[in-house]
Parts: C-alpha cells; sequence; structure tokens
C-alpha cells in the first residue's frame, strides 16, 4: 500500500506542474523490450518541464537484477521503483530523433530465493537503493508516438545484494510511448 502511495503522489506531483506548451508535455511508456526477453513489465511516465527536460517515474514489475535469469529454482520477486531527470539535446526536426542522458534514481524491494547446496532455500532481501545515468536516443513521430532505444548503468548500495551480485548493474532497453 506504502508503495502506491508514493507513486500515486510522484505522479500527481508531476501532474500538478502543468505549463503551457506547444507540444504533448506528457508521454506513458512500456519498455517493449524487457517485457519479450525477460518477462518484466516495465511502464513509466515521463513530464517534459521545457522541450529540452523532462521528469520520469517508472514502475518495474518482475524486475531482475541485470540480466540473470531464472529457473533452476531461482526466482527473482521483485519490483522497482525508479525517478529520473532527463535532458534532451535538440537537433532542428524533432521527429529525426534526439540524443538524451538521465540520471536516475531506483529502489528495488522484494527478495531472490535460490536453492542454498544443503537442500535447503537461501533467500537474499533485494530491498536497496541505486544511482545510475543512462543515455539513448528517442524518435517522436507527429508529437504522439515515440520510440527509444536506451541503455544505462547503476550502482547498488546494498552489502547483502553487492556480496550476491555485482555492485554495478547494467540494463537495456526499448521503450514504447504515447504522448497526449
Amino acid at each position: 500500500m506504502k508503495k502506491l502511495l508514493l507513486i500515486v503522489l510522484f505522479s500527481g506531483m508531476m501532474m500538478g506542474a502543468y505549463a503551457q506548451t506547444d507540444y504533448n508535455p506528457n508521454e506513458i511508456k512500456l519498455n517493449i523490450l524487457n517485457t519479450i526477453v525477460q518477462g518484466s513489465v516495465e511502464i513509466g511516465y515521463e513530464r517534459f518541464v521545457d522541450s529540452d527536460q523532462s521528469i520520469g517515474v517508472e514502475y518495474l514489475i518482475n524486475d531482475r537484477f541485470g540480466y540473470n535469469g531464472q529457473g533452476d529454482g531461482k526466482k527473482f520477486n521483485t519490483s522497482s521503483l525508479l525517478v529520473s531527470y532527463n535532458f534532451y539535446f535538440l537537433n532542428n526536426d524533432p521527429e529525426q530523433g534526439n540524443i538524451y542522458v538521465y540520471p536516475f534514481f531506483k529502489y528495488r524491494f522484494g527478495d531472490f530465493t535460490e536453492p542454498d547446496g544443503n537442500g535447503g532455500i537461501a533467500v537474499t532481501d533485494m530491498n536497496s537503493g541505486m544511482i545510475g545515468i543512462g543515455a539513448g536516443y528517442k524518435w517522436v513521430q507527429r508529437d504522439k508516438f515515440a520510440i527509444a532505444p536506451y541503455v544505462n548503468i547503476v550502482r547498488g548500495f546494498s552489502e547483502e545484494v553487492n556480496d550476491r551480485f555485482s555492485a554495478v548493474e547494467v540494463n537495456a532497453g526499448i521503450s514504447i510511448g504515447y504522448r497526449f
């Protein structure tokens, strides 16, 4: 319940910061690549505060650490909330695409279970905060539809997670968005 309240709070703050623009200031998006490859659902909302800057919030359901697989008794039971500030390097024709970079904060919650070798189950508490930076390239068609391949790198701060996985995680995706 607290997680849902936090998501609603962030979304409400961004919706309340309405500015008069000559472009669509809101975008909802889905990371289609990771939905296909990992079975995770990554949905997001982006609110443009100017034509070259935006604030983003993403909710990652079934978020996995990097591209580590499940199976053989290994199971990720995790989700994440990501908040970013995006900077776009605009060119003269936005339909030709724009490079963008985004520093972000991500909080993952849940656990990872796996066989421990003695017939039991080892549980890793995945609750941890992370900071990172990403970059991508976004094409927008008719100020309505957007497609953006991206890659990011993040550093986690949980000793328990870092003992089981690397402290640094790389992620990539292709988001498909709709502007309104």
